[in-house]
């Protein structure tokens, strides 16, 4: 059932000016969270230093900086789907809720417009909207520590290296729509992270090729610890304040609304603006954030620019297909998995997995609790182990290892659905 907004009068202008407030919300706070002498020679270290996976932005540049930088980051993107003109829609607040996220490690001013060049030469080269694939340049940017890395290579000179790097970047960003569309229907939208997907694919090759050169790609881990009182107060002041946004503005009704959303399996394709309207999204986006921030807290793990990242894609994700029916099945899966092995839950590895295995949440909402638990320890297992491939290059391993996950599973989890309704049926098997 589609409402498009029926009794909402929410404008398009005004939909971008609320979207518009996390960024500046968070801007704000990064002002009063570092010295402003710091913050700008912080922002710098943020583009110069490499970022491949785990690189905290807060222990590299600032909490402030990181704060400054993934708004920015967020406001720009904004801004190119209002000049385009597309209209707000489920992927509009998710991708800006990634980019922000991914800016507080991974992305940054620098590194992430060669990747979008490329989409946009995609669409340029097919003749069609550069609308069309925004958003899938927006996702693909989890490429980008691959464009810092290329400008750390040593015996090369500089410009070079930048050369090298955009061009790496735009071919990345051209190869990136056609990709993503293919990988799709491998996971049948049972991995909310399709592009995440594609995009462990395309750093497979390119770290293989870099090894085969013969390039050593390093590996790192800055991880912030010792912020979670004053950060988790910046965070449930935001999530308290959309959902009571949500319930200023449409009252009653929200609670309906997110009793249908809960309904959903939410498999790629699920859009909740357009089924459910802006307000009754914010207020299940507003969940999934005091859920997943509170769910940090409690197994005891760390408050950093990584975590709130995963924290804020579980609230992006809050329009696209993730509720609290669908993501806590495949999140206590992961803390189970974690439980008899070396890797403890608040160590960065497991932490990131706790949050970004909600990727999976469509296996929930459709086959079941204990499925999406099964999901989430084989997610845990699958995630602990991929990255190596691709050397922390892409941003998303977690959308990766969900691709991986779905596609093992959802083929057995469909004949076991279809052997029961065929019996039911008393047809021939």
């Amino acid at each position: 059932m589609i409402k498009e907004l029926k009794d909402e009068t929410v404008s398009r202008k005004t939909q971008y000016l609320l979207l518009s407030g996390m960024p500046l919300f968070f801007i704000i706070a990064g002002f009063f969270l570092q010295p402003t002498t710091t913050i700008v020679p912080g922002i710098w270290a943020l583009m110069i230093e490499p970022d491949f996976l785990i690189t905290d932005y807060f222990v590299v540049g600032g909490i402030g900086s990181a704060f400054i930088n993934a708004g920015l980051i967020t406001l720009m993107c904004l801004w190119l789907a209002y000049a385009l003109g597309l209209e707000v829609e489920g992927h509009t607040v998710t991708s800006a809720y990634l980019m922000f996220g991914f800016a507080l490690f991974g992305k940054n001013l620098m590194n992430i417009w060669s990747i979008l060049v490329g989409v946009f030469l995609y669409s340029w080269y097919h003749k069609t909207s550069l609308s069309r694939y925004l958003y899938v340049g927006f996702y693909g940017t989890a490429l980008s520590p691959i464009i810092t890395q290329m400008m750390h290579l040593e015996g090369i000179p500089s410009p070079v290296l930048f050369a090298l790097g955009i061009l790496i970047g735009i071919i990345m960003g051209f190869v990136l729509p056609p990709l993503s569309t293919h990988v799709h229907y491998s996971h049948l939208g049972y991995s909310l992270y399709n592009v995440g997907f594609a995009c462990g694919i395309i750093a497979t090759v390119v770290v293989s090729l870099l090894r085969s050169l013969e390039v050593e790609v390093g590996y790192r881990l800055y991880w912030y610890t010792g912020g979670n009182k004053v950060l988790a107060t910046v965070l449930y002041i935001f999530f308290i304040g959309l959902i009571i946004i949500s319930l200023i503005f449409k009252g009653k009704r929200t609670l309906k609304g997110y009793v249908n959303i809960l309904k959903t399996p939410g498999i790629g394709g699920t859009d909740y603006v357009k089924t459910e309207g802006f307000y009754v999204s914010g207020f299940n986006m507003g969940i999934n954030g005091l859920l997943a921030t509170s769910f940090v807290l409690l197994v005891g793990g760390d408050l950093n620019g990584p975590t709130i990242g995963g924290i804020m894609t579980v609230v992006g994700f809050g329009t696209t297909g993730k509720h609290l029916r669908n993501i806590l099945p495949v999140m206590v899966g992961v803390l189970l998995a974690s439980l008899p092995t070396t890797w403890t839950i608040t160590t960065p590895g497991p932490m990131l997995a706790l949050l970004f295995c909600t990727t999976l949440a469509p296996v929930a909402g459709e086959f079941g609790i204990i499925p999406g638990v099964i999901a989430g320890i084989l997610h845990f297992a699958v995630v602990m182990n991929v990255g190596t491939v691709y050397a922390g290059m892409n941003l998303y391993n977690n959308g990766f290892a969900g691709g991986l996950v779905a596609i093992f599973m959802v083929p057995f989890l469909n004949s076991i659905r279809d052997r029961r309704a065929r019996a039911r049926g008393h047809l021939s098997l």
